[in-house]
């Protein structure tokens, strides 16, 4: 088994430093890819400090992985040596439940195995993420990605295009809908270009006056102050649908409220504390309040597709990977417009 570098963390309070993993020499139907750049996910920064009690050290996060395919094994079809090709938030499921054969992996009832912090299945050990130089996968968990593109800008679609997406398709957001994005900020900024992208009409919604510029370029028609009593008025019982991109305490409620009769709001942000909605929110309305969860891998694939022909890719800014330490504060101060991105080629 090979030696490759990585970063990782090697407990809760440590920073990510250098280190050596081992991957698997590819079997008959994997793929084996040369990382050239890896997105950084708040999640990342979460497993990492084990903030949500479930991280196994030491861990080397990374789910938004692109890179180059240097080797396949001998019943691979999908790739070829030389092949563009990235890795999102899994790669391995039991393909055998309901969901897996939906092609909604993510969903897995035996428990899909996660890019990192997972357990292969066949007992081998524990997954290692994009903070690497090369990443092993079974075929069908790796996905095509265009050559057409800034690659370090279609990284972060393996995890905040996807998990924007998803949702915005299950529910036909689409020429017509009303679509109010919560959140500005590495999910939010991709759930704006893509509802955009559908032909919905976007409205941003955020209690800081300094996005509303940056929103409307990013493709937003309209901005909505949170904390302007008149703004908020005008557009209560407008919305068929709100993207809840914000993982910090937030009230839902209030963001309910804004939804029409049979509206829709979804979360795909993960606040750290339960939620409490009261029952007549919800029944005055028909309201409905959902989540979702990234995305199978066919519909992470057509999410590729559809972001090649429009040209659609996240706004990012490339980082060394010395630099990750300084990354994660900056995440947690929101300074970054907006993901940071990993060269690989500086480990």
């Amino acid at each position: 088994m090979p030696s490759v570098k990585a970063y990782a963390a090697q407990s809760a309070t440590t920073p990510l430093a250098p280190f050596t993993i081992e991957r698997r020499t590819p079997k008959p139907h994997d793929v084996q890819i040369e990382i050239l750049y890896c997105g950084i996910c708040h999640s990342d920064l979460h497993f990492a400090r084990n903030e949500w009690g479930m991280t196994i050290f030491p861990v080397v996060p990374g789910h938004e992985i692109v890179g180059r395919v240097t080797a396949v094994g001998d019943h691979v079809k999908k790739f070829k040596v030389g092949d563009v090709a990235g890795i999102g938030c899994l790669v391995d499921s039991c393909r055998e439940c309901e969901n897996c054969k939906e092609g909604l992996e993510q969903y897995c009832k035996e428990g899909g195995v996660f890019s990192y912090n997972g357990n292969e299945r066949d007992g081998s050990g524990i997954t290692y993420g994009g903070y690497s130089k090369s990443i092993v996968a079974h075929e069908d968990f790796v996905l095509r990605i265009s050559d057409k593109q800034p690659l370090e800008a279609v990284a972060p679609l393996l995890c905040a295009g996807i998990t924007t997406y998803s949702p915005l398709r299950y529910w036909k957001v689409g020429k017509g809908t009303k679509v109010g994005v919560l959140g500005l900020g590495g999910l939010g900024h991709m759930g704006v270009k893509l509802a955009a992208a559908m032909g919905a009409e976007v409205t941003m919604l955020s209690h800081s006056p300094s996005k509303e510029k940056d929103a409307k370029r990013l493709g937003a028609h309209h901005f909505v102050l949170t904390s302007d009593e008149a703004q908020i008025k005008a557009v209560t019982g407008t919305f068929d649908f709100i993207l809840d991109t914000v993982s910090a305490e937030h009230d839902y409620n209030f963001y309910l409220g804004l939804l029409r009769t049979n509206g829709v709001m979804v979360c795909v942000g993960a606040p750290p504390s339960p939620a409490v909605i009261p029952a007549f929110n919800l029944i005055f309305g028909r309201k409905s309040f959902a989540g979702s969860l990234i995305g199978g891998l066919p519909e992470t694939q057509e999410m590729l597709d559809f972001c090649a022909q429009h040209n659609i890719v996240s706004d990012v800014e490339v980082i060394a990977m010395k630099d990750i330490n300084e990354a994660y504060e900056r995440m947690l101060k929101g300074d970054v417009r907006y993901r940071f991105v990993i060269d690989m080629k500086t480990l």
